[in-house]
């Protein structure tokens, strides 16, 4: 029996939940700048620079290696392939993330940036206690799907997937 959960995230609830993730942040501030986490951070750091009224945007690139790239999220390694410009140790940025998972890439950028504040929309709880603050945690063993992963199409209910499975 399979123990992945699978979570399915609409762009409407993507835009809420960064919104809700620029609430917790707006009292934090000021902020120099936000830096953006490629790829999977840009929408939230989009939503969270339009309502915290965030002008000066920069991006960081973090690339996951396995030997066969199967896997991205869960490889080894990461390394860092652009870095943002003009931040220092990242006092008074704040850097956005759609999801810190194992945290390998939150482990990263902390040695980049120690003195920045790190916000995801989703937490799981490996990665959790690497970032400063986030809006919804998700069990380890769910996969998260955002809105430009998938397409839409009929999936089966989730008893029925269950019953499948055993």
């Amino acid at each position: 029996m399979s123990t992945e959960k699978h979570f399915p995230v609409s762009w409407e609830e993507l835009h809420r939940n960064s919104k809700a993730l620029a609430w917790r942040l707006v009292d934090l501030g000021p902020w120099r700048g936000l830096i953006g986490v490629t790829r999977g951070g840009l929408v939230p750091a989009a939503v969270v620079a339009r309502e915290l009224d965030i002008r000066v945007i920069e991006t960081v690139s973090i690339v996951s290696y396995r030997g066969d790239d199967s896997d991205p999220g869960q490889s080894e390694t990461a390394s860092v392939v652009k870095y943002p410009a003009n931040v220092g140790d990242g006092e008074g940025w704040l850097v956005v993330d759609d999801l810190v998972d194992t945290g390998r890439t939150a482990a990263l950028l902390r040695g980049l940036l120690p003195r920045a504040h790190f916000a995801t929309v989703y937490a799981k709880p490996l990665g959790r206690p690497l970032v400063d603050t986030f809006i919804t945690e998700v069990s380890q063993d769910t996969w998260i799907y955002f809105p430009w992963d998938v397409e839409p199409q009929f999936m089966q209910p989730i008893a029925s997937r269950i019953k499948a499975e055993r």
